[in-house]
């Protein structure tokens, strides 16, 4: 499972360009059955196949309404009941775990565009706003086909917020405030004096959220605007036991959006998206320092995309994007970084019969990384990242689609080719089997490679190698009309050469490739949905989720037998909700346990387990209102997410939002003669 050679590598990658010459038939008569390029009306996106033989959840509008989460961490808690690891209240760095991969081994896209910083491969949550979104895709596992991105060890998120509007005028909008509850706390950990309640606790954050778009024949066009205000002041216990008051933790930030979309002919559409983001944090130099410092991030994005479902033959479609992202960060006094990416993807389908589906593509991403700091010795860094790839859809019979990929990707250094095989069998209409075996790759950050801190503590190392690895999932899905469904999967994933940083003798942090990580799973996700239409109730929706995860850390001379599990992975997740929908409103009830997990390789430093529960009632006030409150931690838990990092206890969210458009007018033709 090593990079092949070079020249190999460039001959295999560049196969595909070769296909579409073989593909000069007829189209099938059940065209619209086989496209899925943005036709969906909750969103324009960068899609492959309209079916995925991987395990996929989907996240739409309104649920994201119905459960007014904090920032897209919280979200996928709350619903997926995805690990989240926070460094502390919102705004601070925030890690979300798939099938035991980070944030950095998960491919995060916003509209079919990866958005995973190329520096460290790390995703800032706070720069969604989901207000925004239309729907979030989720698709588990490594190697995807269906948006085909690199560095999906773990899964996809796709986050789509471009839409065509619906004629005429709309408007949303949400204003909250969250608080904590004050009390008395220990100014240090080892007793003495005591702090006084603060009254500004109860008003510690609030957030502001715009929309507004319009529609018309041959155009439409949306803005957005959110800001929050967060002191991230709550009241937590200390490893002593004392309870203490978070400081020095305040966070500012504010972004907005603009999309045109213009209608052209065939159903094709030009897209020019614009995203801005700015913030002002303050980190506290330690877990309970009252000392911070100041970091400053300004994020630009402008984003254009075409899609076509038909060009140039009636069995052919494709789809273009080209993305211009500039990042400035400030951090304390000294450090300083100005980076440019530029990204750039295309692909194709062809549709020559019933039962075939070719698909092809390419995607190339360019980074420009200047940094500055005392000991800096490379301020500038450039680099390339891009692939080639082939998917083959073949459906013999109907019920069943045969799925097989192969990718090449190279960073100019070194190249590899990353095959896939699947299916997706409809047995009966009410249950459908998916498998996949697959080879997942990840080429090193920029900051593994090349990263050194003011102190020259953390320093980056040039000789990593990829990481690489194997796997492979079952998943089966079993639907009963709209009553009953249920989604379960095993899995199993082998990575070699995970990059860790570890400690040297002498103090110094480096990643290396520290050995092999194993991961064996399981995950059951059954969900009852009832219709009771009395007394004003409409339905009632009970979502269970069972996640079990074994996992091994093989470093060096450790073994199975060792039993070294990766750090920050429980073995067992479990969650429940019930949700009651009435005729003007809803009220859902979750809750969110996981066991012991372990900050370290050595398994020595343990996070006991936590079980966290929120409730979120949602009341519709005339015909364009929406009051909701949220109690979120509803038992007052108190727990790490991040070792030494404690997170807030109970919470309470106050917002309204509102939500009203203005139909075009049809305009009346004058009848003749």
């Amino acid at each position: 499972m090593r990079a092949i050679p070079m020249r190999l590598g460039l001959l295999l990658v560049l196969l595909p360009l070769a296909v579409p010459a073989l593909f000069a038939q007829e189209a099938p008569e059940d065209l619209e059955a086989y496209l899925d390029f943005g036709s969906d009306s909750e969103g324009i996106t960068l899609t492959g196949t309209q079916e995925t033989t991987q395990q996929m959840e989907v996240i739409r509008r309104e649920e994201i309404e119905k459960r007014n989460a904090q920032d897209l961490a919280a979200l996928l808690e709350d619903v997926l009941d995805m690990s989240v690891t926070r460094y502390g209240g919102y705004g601070n760095q925030t890690e979300i775990t798939m099938r035991g991969f980070d944030t950095e081994r998960i491919a995060i896209l916003i509209d079919g565009v990866p958005a995973n910083s190329p520096r460290s491969g790390e995703f800032d949550v706070s720069q969604v706003d989901l207000n925004d979104v239309e729907r979030i895709e989720v698709i588990y596992g490594g190697s995807d086909t269906k948006y085909n991105v690199s560095g999906a060890l773990g899964g996809v998120i796709n986050i789509i917020t471009v839409k065509k509007q619906k004629p005429g005028f709309t408007f949303n909008g949400a204003l909250s405030n969250t608080g904590y509850l004050p009390g008395k706390y220990n100014m240090r950990h080892a007793g003495g004096t005591i702090g006084d309640p603060h009254g500004e606790d109860p008003l510690d954050m609030q957030s502001l959220s715009l929309l507004g778009g319009y529609g018309a024949e041959s155009f439409s066009w949306k803005a957005s605007l959110f800001g929050n205000r967060a002191g991230n002041h709550y009241l937590y216990q200390d490893d002593y036991g004392f309870a203490r008051r978070k400081e020095s933790n305040e966070v500012l930030d504010i972004g907005g959006s603009g999309a045109l979309v213009w209608n052209l002919p065939s159903e094709a559409a030009l897209v020019s998206d614009t995203k801005v983001y700015y913030a002002h944090k303050n980190y506290p130099i330690t877990p309970n320092s009252q000392g911070y410092a100041l970091a400053q991030d300004v994020q630009i994005t402008e984003n254009v995309l075409f899609n076509a479902p038909l060009i140039f033959r009636e069995d052919m479609g494709t789809e273009a994007s080209l993305t211009y992202q500039f990042s400035h960060t400030t951090y304390g006094a000294d450090i300083e970084s100005r980076d440019h990416y530029l990204t750039g993807i295309n692909r194709w389908g062809w549709y020559p019969s019933e039962k075939w589906t070719v698909r092809s593509g390419a995607d190339w991403r360019f980074l420009y990384i200047h940094s500055e700091g005392p000991t800096e010795t490379q301020p500038v860094k450039t680099g390339h990242l891009g692939g080639l790839y082939l998917t083959g859809e073949f459906s013999p019979v109907k019920p069943l689609m045969l799925i097989g990929s192969v990718k090449g990707v190279t960073d100019t250094k070194q190249a590899a080719v990353i095959p896939k095989i699947g299916f997706r069998w409809e047995i009966v209409p009410q249950f459908v089997l998916k498998n996949n075996y697959f080879r997942s790759f990840k080429f090193p950050d920029f900051d593994d490679l090349y990263y050194r801190s003011l102190d020259s503590m953390f320093v980056g190392n040039p000789a990593l190698k990829p990481e690489d690895g194997l796997g492979s999932d079952l998943t089966g899905e079993l639907t009963l009309n709209d009553t009953f469904r249920v989604s379960s999967t095993l899995y199993g994933q082998w990575t070699e050469d995970s990059i860790h940083w570890v400690k040297s003798a002498g103090g110094r942090w480096s990643p290396e490739n520290i050995g092999t990580a194993f991961f064996l799973g399981a995950d059951v996700r059954p969900v009852v949905s009832l219709g009771i239409n009395r007394g004003g109730l409409k339905t009632l929706t009970l979502g269970f989720t069972y996640q079990y995860q074994l996992s091994w850390l093989l470093s060096g001379t450790l073994t199975f037998a060792d039993s070294y599990r990766i750090p920050y992975m429980p073995t067992h997740i479990i969650g429940a909700s019930a949700d009651v929908v009435w005729n003007s409103g809803s009220l859902l009830l979750s809750a969110h346990y996981e066991t012991t997990r372990y900050a370290d390789t050595l398994n020595e430093m343990v996070l006991d387990p936590h079980c966290i529960v929120h409730v979120t009632v949602n009341q519709q006030v005339g015909s364009a209102f929406t009051a909701f409150a949220s109690l979120r931690n509803l038992l007052n838990a108190h727990y790490e997410s991040f070792a030494g990092y404690y997170m807030p206890g109970i919470s309470l969210t106050l917002g309204i939002r509102t939500k009203f458009g203005i139909p075009k007018k049809q305009e009346t033709q004058k009848d003749e003669g």
